[in-house]
């Protein structure tokens, strides 16, 4: 708004659209004013050459002035090839307005994530002070979460199969099971063509990373034509378990039930000649199940949140599907730690990219210091 009002030949106007520098800046800018207001002592002692005092509660994070007069954490890993931003976060102050709208933006931005997850998410490029407190509270006063957040119900646990506790490549052994119907419009007009979607999930039994798969049909062929996408894109499968349909009822679970039976000859013979062996955990037993019903439970915990309607079309459809698979799949596989020289927690993306899907944004590095990957990325980005 500044810029826009100074004279014509200033070279800084922008346009009624905001741009990803713009919104990088604005983001700088209320960070700067967020610890001002809290941490205006910590700044005045870092600006004239002192450190931070012993009391302070910011002395942990060895914390220092950016440029931009940005308070950042310090840490050991100023030798690393990590993007800036990564290394040394933005400290946030906990109680502030800023603070509280930064959590919430990117709880709503990754579907309703979880508190630990969200956590993780923050701290690619902010380290607000008693972070993970900040994220139960978030979790805890939404209100979509609220509304669909079911009683938990504790049950004794058995032993793991052997498929659990072997390593072995991302989805060598993996479990399968289905949910919906979802109700979806083929065509993009007033008028469209209403019909059913199934989502197939697919759970790797060792590194827990996801694969969901959206079917029109509960057929042989549909779900065949799945199981050949899964074996694609993410390699050879050994072992296929699954339950017995027991989530679905009437029509639908007799067409599951002759989908999933042994006597199925052809899946059966496609099947053998892939060499897959398909497992099936007793009747009435999710417990046996509970890696695939986790991953579906996952699964639902974002798809209702953010599909307020159901006058989606298919390719609308499957955009919040392989989102949300991208999500889960960047989500921490153990407790996050408040150490500030651990920077990146293993996640499933890990055992399939070597990274999480989720990756943050490059904007910091001068041009002349970016590979060709970082220079296209930054692009992207910008755009």
């Amino acid at each position: 708004f500044i810029n826009n009002t100074k004279a014509k030949e200033c070279p800084n106007k922008v346009s009624k659209y905001s741009t990803a520098e713009e919104l990088h800046r604005s983001t700088e800018f209320l960070a700067r004013v967020a610890q001002l207001s809290e941490f205006k002592a910590e700044i005045d002692a870092l600006k004239k050459g002192k450190d931070v005092a012993k009391t302070s509660k910011l002395k942990a994070l060895d914390p220092f002035l950016d440029e931009n007069a940005l308070l950042r954490v310090g840490g050991r890993l100023n030798n690393s090839d990590l993007p800036f931003e990564s290394k040394h976060q933005i400290i946030l102050p906990s109680k502030h307005k800023f603070t509280k709208l930064l959590f919430e933006h990117l709880h709503k931005k990754f579907l309703h994530i979880g508190a630990q997850g969200l956590v993780h998410q923050i701290r690619l490029q902010y380290w607000p002070i008693n972070g993970k407190g900040i994220a139960r509270k978030i979790f805890h006063d939404c209100t979509g979460c609220f509304r669909q957040r079911p009683r938990v119900i504790e049950q004794l646990m058995g032993n793991l199969p052997a498929e659990r506790v072997s390593p072995s490549a991302p989805f060598l052994n993996s479990g399968v099971d289905f949910c919906g119907p979802f109700q979806i419009k083929f065509k993009n007009q007033r008028k469209g063509i209403y019909s059913k979607v199934y989502a197939a999930i697919f759970v790797c039994l060792a590194t827990k990373a996801i694969h969901l798969e959206t079917v029109t049909d509960l057929t042989t062929e549909a779900f065949i034509a799945a199981l050949k996408r899964l074996y694609a894109r993410r390699g050879r499968i050994a072992t296929l378990m699954s339950d017995n349909a027991s989530n679905f009822k009437g029509a639908e679970l007799n067409r599951l039930k002759k989908l999933t039976c042994q006597t199925n000859e052809t899946l059966a013979n496609y099947l053998s000649s892939e060499a897959i062996q398909w497992k099936f955990i007793p009747p009435r037993s999710p417990n046996f199940g509970g890696m695939w019903e986790a991953g579906a439970k996952s699964f639902k915990h974002h798809l209702h949140r953010t599909r307020t309607n159901c006058n989606i079309t298919i390719e609308e459809f499957e955009t919040i599907v392989i989102q949300i698979e991208g999500i889960r799949n960047s989500g921490p596989l153990i407790p996050l730690s408040d150490n500030i020289n651990e920077y990146e927690v293993l996640t499933p993306g890990h055992f399939i990219i070597g990274r999480p899907i989720t990756e943050p944004e490059i904007l910091d590095i001068s041009d002349n210091r970016l590979s060709r990957w970082q220079y296209t990325t930054k692009c992207v980005q910008t755009i």
